[in-house]
């Protein structure tokens, strides 16, 4: 069970790290130059809820700290590995933005974990390779989450601008579409790569991978795999860009994530099977 102190005060965090990023995107922060500085405590304030969210879920882990991969633990931790990539990447590139959606789902995720009750439910084989294919999995997930959130704002943003209303909040607080969409590609291609390397080490790793209870979600990684291919090869040969690569790149995701939270939500919660 997660840490009530540790998981209250990830909580807290993430929230007050939200309320930092709205209080810098308001027109009276941007015009006296007080963005900056809201941004800068904004990271400050996610680092904190990070951090205590990792101490949390490795203070759940028990005696042995032997990985839990329950459903709620799980989705706990990709918030938490999507957040941390999200505030790293942050430092680099124009994506602090995306904590207006990432950082309450985290805190919701977490108060589940604390209001609850949940079977741990611990992996059959402990190796290296094992390992390497989680690790995979759960960065390409993240990845690929980032850019789904990344095509949503940019959604938004095309939707305000064809509304023509390009002095909305939206289109003030965001960079140009350009930036946008090219970071998406980049987002992409990094969850891609991961993507290819979490199947190939489960090919490789796994004793069968379309077994009764991997099919699904085997099939479904492929699929997903197949639609984030043929959009990047669409953007490269022809210019695939706007509405339509961010369809394919929400239908992409929305495979990726039935693959995993899909099942275990089925299997779990519902049929109360591991």
């Amino acid at each position: 069970m997660v840490s009530n102190a540790l998981g209250g005060l990830a909580i807290l965090g993430y929230f007050t790290a939200l309320g930092l990023m709205l209080w810098s995107l308001r027109p009276s922060a941007q015009a006296m130059g007080n963005a900056s500085s809201g941004r800068w405590a904004y990271w400050v304030f996610g680092l904190i809820a990070v951090g205590c969210h990792l101490a949390a879920l490795f203070q759940s882990q028990g005696v042995g700290y032997t990985p839990n991969f329950s459903f709620l633990n799980a989705l706990a931790l990709v918030t938490l590995s999507i957040n941390s990539i999200l505030l790293l990447a942050s430092l680099f590139r124009p994506v602090d933005k995306l904590a207006i959606v990432t950082f309450p789902i985290a805190a919701v995720v977490l108060f589940l974990k604390l209001a609850v009750p949940e079977e741990a439910r611990g992996i059959q084989v402990h190796s290296w390779e094992m390992t390497a294919h989680i690790f995979s999995s759960l960065l390409a997930y993240s990845f690929l989450n980032i850019a789904a959130i990344q095509a949503m704002l940019l959604a938004a943003q095309d939707a305000c601008l064809r509304s023509r209303h390009p002095d909305g909040w939206l289109v003030r607080s965001l960079p140009s579409l350009q930036s946008m969409e090219a970071l998406m590609f980049q987002l992409i291609g990094a969850g891609l790569l991961l993507l290819t390397l979490s199947l190939i080490t489960g090919f490789l790793f796994l004793e069968n991978m379309f077994a009764q209870h991997l099919a699904h979600k085997t099939i479904l990684s492929l699929l997903a795999w197949l639609v984030f291919a043929i959009l990047l090869l669409g953007r490269t040969r022809y210019g695939w860009r706007g509405r339509l690569a961010i369809r394919w790149t929400l239908g992409g995701f929305i495979s990726l994530m039935l693959a995993y939270f899909g099942s275990k939500l089925v299997l779990e919660l519902i049929l109360n099977r591991a």
